[in-house]
């Protein structure tokens, strides 16, 4: 059985990674060729969020317990809350020949790169620092103060471009959607993965 592909999505907060994966999910034709994997973190849930659908939320004390214990692919603190990725459902999925999507913040991006040279790695990009302020204030789930760190970050994030192997401008979701799906299309028919 061909191994699945491990594909690593990022990009800034308001970059729109959570709408763009939602609508290759809910694809008829794509949908069913990817499993999420659903990231923890220590954040407070926004509504209409669901523990164990949009992540996993844990008290620092026991996200700390899951990093001591070797139960995390990569973890990250950002913006005061820890995010990180449970590596023993990934390594299942990918054995059983699934394409496992990870939407993780770029930190823990780059830690996986680190770690692993098998991923698809895709930048999730927005036209301009002012379309993702205004995708982070139109959130409104956020105080002023931590949406300027959000931008703050961003603007860092941005340097580390580089490091992905495909950059994706969210202009529009649809768009963006087209786009992956055809980066992953064409990293299914790589020879090295034959």
């Amino acid at each position: 059985m061909k191994q699945g592909l491990l594909i690593v999505v990022s990009g800034p907060a308001g970059s729109g990674k959570g709408t763009t994966l939602k609508h290759i999910f809910q694809s008829p034709k794509h949908g069913k060729k990817y499993t999420f994997s659903v990231s923890a973190t220590t954040r407070a849930p926004r509504p209409g969020e669901v523990d164990g659908v949009n992540y996993h939320f844990l008290t620092r004390e026991s996200f700390e317990a899951r990093i001591r214990e070797g139960e995390r692919l990569e973890w990250t603190e950002y913006c005061g809350n820890y995010y990180g990725t449970p590596i023993a459902p990934i390594q299942r999925w990918l054995y059983e020949g699934k394409n496992v999507i990870l939407e993780i913040e770029v930190q823990g991006a780059e830690k996986v790169m680190d770690k692993r040279d098998d991923l698809v790695s895709i930048f999730l990009a927005v036209p301009s620092m002012e379309e993702l302020e205004r995708r982070l204030r139109g959130r409104g789930t956020e105080t002023n103060e931590v949406i300027e760190r959000r931008l703050a970050a961003a603007k860092q994030e941005l340097t580390r471009v580089p490091r992905y192997q495909y950059v994706v401008l969210n202009d529009e979701v649809e768009q963006a959607v087209a786009r992956i799906n055809t980066i992953i299309d064409a990293e299914n028919l790589r020879y090295s993965r034959m």
